[in-house]
């Protein structure tokens, strides 16, 4: 027979955890909505503000770094990063030591868009990590760091 209690408490743990569902699905919706409905407006999604972003933040990487660095596909790059490319908001040029290689940057175009797209962001966090203290901040950063890694 199981024991009644441990149902309770698992019953409550679940609760506790599907709350913490709602709360990352709810604060991620509203932290992305914006960026979102600007980029919208030029046609493209999520991805083309994740590649700005991390060619923002890894200028004069290659291609093949940003992959990593993304944890992508290169059939899933491929497109968005053309596109972005095309429209002249990234410059890709062949590494001068490796043809091979090609190296992405922003152009300053692509440096304008990520800045709008991004500093919402980093602005809505300013507020909430004020809000909430830096030990509600540093346990924030944390649980994030936790949930970054693969899964077991």
């Amino acid at each position: 027979m199981v024991d009644q209690n441990k149902k309770i408490i698992d019953r409550r743990r679940d609760e506790e955890l599907n709350l913490a569902l709602e709360a990352i699905h709810f604060g991620f919706k509203n932290l992305i909505s914006t960026p979102d409905e600007l980029l919208a407006e030029l046609g493209y999604s999520r991805i083309h503000h994740r590649i700005l972003y991390f060619i923002a933040t890894n200028p004069g990487c290659s291609i093949n770094e940003l992959l990593g660095i993304m944890q992508v596909s290169k059939q899933y790059l491929n497109r968005p990063l053309k596109q972005l490319t095309d429209a002249g908001y990234v410059n890709v040029k062949t590494d001068s030591h490796d043809k091979r290689v090609k190296r992405v940057s922003l152009s300053k175009q692509g440096s304008e868009f990520e800045f709008e797209l991004s500093d919402n962001q980093r602005q809505r966090f300013e507020r909430v990590f004020l809000a909430a203290g830096p030990r509600a901040e540093a346990g924030w950063r944390k649980v994030m760091r936790l949930l970054a890694l693969p899964s077991e």
